[in-house]
């Protein structure tokens, strides 16, 4: 007797339901076309929930909703890890978007000329489908991290919650990007703390004064990073393969305000001697906490799909190179330094849920051929 379980056809499916999946839906339900959202998490906005306890969005509110809906907080705040998490959920219920919680994707494979989807023993088919993760999937840290004293407590910066989690004495972060700066402000106050790493840059203002809220801001945030730093400019190309290699730069601590806590900022960590970590200058550090803010693999091994590159999938502006019917949002530098921040996620998933309504136009009258990757498309702003 067969008690495999029939898949669950769709025509389009979302695998992921943070800020940008929720993003893609909302543009195809404006576009009038079905969909479902497959979220590994128990509740929306979990996976802003499930990070550090003083974690708050980088960015002022103005800049922190999604389309059709703003942020219900004073336009210049720095709203909570929490807030956010909260006004994802409110997001998702105000549109009425379909999300199924819960459902763990293991497995995204071609079958019979659809997209076939496993999570664990459910399956769903679909004609399109947009992976919506983002990078925050699969903890990245050094081979010879292995060789650290197991006297030493190690944590990436995802399973970092506050400095309880800390032993007694210095804490070394390797990782001079945002999540380092705002770890290490949190930790300085109770350990002697050193942050490790390339020197990624800063803006050139503090955003939370007057003038960086009120002009420097905007200029920086929704002009530069939006619409300069794109895959179309030259400014933009040149930068793009440092953004996906080291990090954007620090928009909110700044260089003088790590320093004027005490921490101490050195080269990059190269290795390990005698249990501890060494830096590139030779430098011994004798500490008892590591904290891991070195980023995330692609994590796509669960694709078995021809879209695997080095640092992201193939694609171009989210649509897959190789496989018609496959998209991505939600990307590091998708199509500009924005892509990635919430008041930019939703220029690209306005722009694939155009690609995906194509596709489905296409289908339906049989001149579906492949989808088109061409940047001289208007851009959705």
């Amino acid at each position: 007797m067969n008690t495999k379980i029939a898949p669950e056809h769709h025509q389009t499916i979302i695998i992921g339901g943070g800020q940008a999946g929720l993003s893609a839906g909302y543009h195809l339900q404006r576009l009038g076309h079905p969909f479902v959202i497959l979220d590994a998490n128990e509740r929306t906005g979990d996976a802003w929930r499930n990070r550090w306890d003083s974690l708050r969005v980088f960015t002022p509110a103005k800049y922190d909703g999604l389309d059709g809906m703003k942020v219900a907080a004073p336009r210049n705040c720095f709203i909570t890890k929490d807030d956010m998490a909260d006004y994802l959920e409110s997001y998702a219920t105000k549109f009425d978007l379909p999300i199924r919680h819960g459902i763990h994707v293991d497995r995204l494979c071609k079958s019979d000329g659809r997209f076939e989807v496993t999570a664990g023993e459910r399956r769903f088919t679909a004609d399109q489908v947009i992976i919506a993760m983002g990078k925050c999937q699969s903890p990245r840290v050094p081979s010879f991290a292995t060789e650290l004293s197991h006297e030493i407590r190690q944590l990436h910066s995802i399973e970092y919650r506050n400095p309880s989690q800390l032993l007694p004495g210095g804490v070394l972060i390797v990782g001079a990007g945002n999540s380092g700066a705002e770890i290490a402000k949190d930790v300085v106050g109770n350990h002697a703390t050193w942050v490790s790493g390339r020197d990624v840059g800063q803006i050139p203002f503090r955003v939370s004064s007057p003038l960086g809220l009120t002009v420097l801001a905007p200029l920086v945030l929704r002009f530069v990073f939006h619409r300069v730093l794109t895959i179309k400019t030259p400014m933009g190309r040149r930068m793009r393969p440092s953004v996906l290699t080291e990090g954007g730069p620090l928009i909110r601590v700044k260089r003088k305000e790590l320093d004027a806590l005490g921490v101490q900022r050195v080269g990059r960590t190269a290795g390990v001697q005698g249990g501890k970590p060494v830096l590139e200058d030779g430098r011994v550090l004798d500490v008892a906490n590591v904290i891991w803010c070195t980023g995330f693999h692609a994590a796509l091994s669960w694709i078995d799909l021809p879209v695997h590159g080095e640092l992201e999938p193939l694609h171009k502006r989210g649509v897959a190179r190789d496989e018609p019917g496959l998209y991505f949002v939600g990307l590091e530098f998708q199509y500009s330094m924005s892509s990635e921040m919430i008041h930019g996620v939703g220029r690209d998933a306005k722009y694939i849920a155009a690609r995906v309504s194509e596709r489905i136009a296409g289908l339906a009258t049989g001149t579906a051929s492949g989808d088109l990757i061409d940047d001289r498309r208007p851009a959705a702003v």
